[in-house]
C-alpha cells in the first residue's frame, strides 16, 4: 500500500484540547442533568463548611450559557492564582540555581558514587517522599524537587520519567495511605467524629504495600531504559535533552562558589521542611523561601541584577504550559457548580451505594469516591462534599465509619497522579518536559495495579471490621 494512503495512527489530542472537551461535556450536561443542591453548614468539629446530607433538593435549572462558559476560563485562572504563581516562582528560582552549574557538579559526584548501584536510590527516594506525603500531605510541593530527580536519573542512565516518578509517586504513596495526612484523613475523620489519625496501623500496612509495588514498577522500567535507551517512553525527549545529560567520565569542576550555592540550596530546603512541620507553612511561605534561596544562590554564583532577572524569567517560561493547565482545569469544577449539577451527581452516586448489597457497600463507596475524585480532585474539598453523605450511609448499613474514611482517602489519592488538571501532576510533568499523554501511557498500568490493591485493602478492612 502506498505511503500516502496508509491510515494514519491515532494521535492523542493536546492536553488543552482534552481539558476543553471535558469542559464542553460538563457544559452540555448542565442542559441535561437536573439541577440540584445541598445546603452548606459549618461543621463544629472541623470548622469547615460541609454539605448537610438531609437537605438535597432539585432546583430550577441553570444551564451554563456560552458567554459564561468563556468567562469561567478567567474565573478559573483567578481561583487557582496562588498555585499558578507558586509554579512560576519555583521554576524561576530553580532555574537561577541550575544555571550556576552547582547542581550539575554536585549531582555528578552523587551519580559516580552510585554508578553501579544506582537502582537502589529509587526505593530510597520513594520512601523519603512518602514520608512527606503521609505527614504534610505533600502534593504541589513536589514540583520543587523534580528537577533534581530528573538530573540524578539521567546521570545514572535512566530518563526523565524515572526521575519524576520516584518523587511524584513517592509522595503519592504517602498521601494516599494518609497515615498522618491532615488534609485527607484528618479532615475526613473529624467529619466522621472519629479520633484523629485512629486506625493508623492498617494505613502503615497500606503504605508499605504501595511503596513495594511502586518501587518494583519504576525499577523494572528503569532497568529496561538503562539497557535499551531506545525503549524509553520519552525517547524523543531524551534525544533533545541529551546535551543536558551529565558526562560522568569527565566530572565538571566543583568550585568554592558551587559548594556555597549548594549549601544555600540545602539551607533553603531545610527552612522549608522546618517551616512546614513547625509553623504550618503552605504555598505562599514555601514560594517566598524558595525565591530567597534562588536569589541568594544566584548572587553567590556571581550574577548581577540583570542576569538574575534573565534566568528567573527563562525558568518561569518553562512552566507556563503546566501553570495554565491548572487554571483551565478549574473551569471544569466551576461549570458544574454554576450549572448546579455537581451536587446532583454526588447525590446520585451516593444513592447507588445505598442500594448495594451490604457486603458490597464498602467496595461501592471506594468506586464512588474514585469517580468523584475526577470531578473534585481536592482532597479536603472532596471530604467536605462527600463525607457528610457517606458517614450516614455507613451507619444505615451497619458499616464501621473508619471503613468509609478509608474508601474516601484511597479513592481520593490514586488518580491524582494522572489527572490532566491536577496541579501536582501537571506541574511536575511541565518541569520535566514530559508530555501528559506519554506519562498517561506509562503510568496507566501502575494506576490499574493501585486500583486493584485498593480493592484488596477494602476487602481486608471489611473482613477485619477495621476500626
Amino acid at each position: 500500500m502506498p505511503d500516502e494512503v496508509k491510515k494514519k495512527r491515532f494521535k492523542v489530542p493536546h492536553t488543552y484540547v482534552i481539558i476543553c472537551i471535558i469542559i464542553l461535556i460538563m457544559a452540555v450536561l448542565t442542559y441535561i442533568v437536573p439541577a440540584g443542591s445541598y445546603e452548606r453548614v459549618k461543621d463544629e468539629v472541623t470548622g469547615r463548611t460541609v454539605v448537610d446530607p438531609d437537605t438535597f433538593q432539585y432546583v430550577e435549572s441553570n444551564p451554563v450559557k456560552p458567554f459564561d462558559l468563556f468567562k469561567d476560563v478567567t474565573l478559573g485562572m483567578q481561583a487557582v492564582s496562588d498555585i499558578i504563581f507558586f509554579m512560576f516562582i519555583i521554576s524561576g528560582a530553580f532555574n537561577i540555581i541550575i544555571s550556576t552549574g552547582a547542581l550539575e557538579s554536585g549531582i555528578s559526584r552523587v551519580a559516580v558514587a552510585f554508578r553501579n548501584t544506582g537502582i537502589i536510590l529509587i526505593p530510597i527516594v520513594i520512601c523519603i517522599f512518602a514520608v512527606f506525603g503521609f505527614t504534610i500531605g505533600m502534593a504541589e510541593e513536589t514540583i520543587i524537587f523534580v528537577t533534581l530527580g530528573v538530573m540524578l536519573a539521567r546521570a545514572l542512565g535512566y530518563d526523565a520519567v524515572v526521575g519524576t516518578a520516584m518523587i511524584l509517586l513517592g509522595a503519592a504513596c504517602g498521601f494516599t495511605c494518609g497515615a498522618l495526612n491532615p488534609f485527607t484523613v484528618g479532615v475526613a475523620q473529624g467529619l466522621a467524629e472519629l479520633p484523629i489519625f485512629s486506625g493508623i496501623a492498617f494505613r502503615f500496612f497500606i503504605l508499605a504495600v504501595m511503596i513495594v509495588v511502586t518501587s518494583w514498577y519504576i525499577m523494572r522500567y528503569a532497568k529496561k531504559v538503562k539497557e535499551h535507551p531506545e525503549l524509553s517512553i520519552v525517547a524523543d525527549l531524551e534525544k533533545t535533552e541529551a546535551h543536558k545529560a551529565l558526562d560522568l567520565s569527565e566530572l565538571p569542576e566543583l568550585t568554592t562558589r558551587h559548594v556555597l550555592v549548594l549549601l544555600a540550596l540545602a539551607a533553603g530546603f531545610i527552612s522549608i521542611v522546618v517551616g512546614v512541620f513547625k509553623f504550618g507553612w503552605y504555598m505562599d511561605e514555601i514560594a517566598t523561601a524558595f525565591l530567597i534561596t534562588g536569589l541568594a544562590g544566584g548572587i553567590i554564583g556571581g550574577y548581577g541584577p540583570s542576569t538574575l532577572a534573565e534566568k528567573f524569567v527563562a525558568g518561569a517560561k518553562d512552566i507556563v504550559f503546566g501553570a495554565l493547565v491548572v487554571g483551565l482545569a478549574r473551569v471544569i469544577l466551576l461549570v458544574m457548580q454554576d450549572g448546579l449539577i455537581l451536587d446532583t451527581i454526588v447525590h446520585g452516586l451516593s444513592q447507588v451505594v445505598l442500594k448495594l448489597p451490604k457486603g458490597a457497600t464498602a467496595m461501592g463507596m471506594y468506586v464512588v469516591q474514585s469517580l468523584i475524585n475526577y470531578l473534585i480532585p481536592s482532597g479536603s474539598g472532596q471530604a467536605a462534599a462527600t463525607m457528610p453523605i457517606m458517614v450516614p450511609l455507613a451507619d444505615v448499613v451497619g458499616m464501621n465509619r473508619q471503613i468509609a474514611v478509608l474508601a474516601f482517602h484511597l479513592g481520593d489519592g490514586f488518580s491524582n497522579s494522572i489527572l490532566p488538571y491536577s496541579a501536582s501532576c501537571m506541574g511536575c510533568l511541565s518541569v520535566a518536559k514530559i508530555p501528559w499523554e506519554k506519562w498517561a501511557k506509562w503510568f496507566g498500568k501502575l494506576l490499574l495495579i493501585w486500583y486493584a490493591c485498593g480493592f484488596v485493602f477494602m476487602f481486608i478492612a471489611q473482613a477485619i471490621n477495621y476500626q
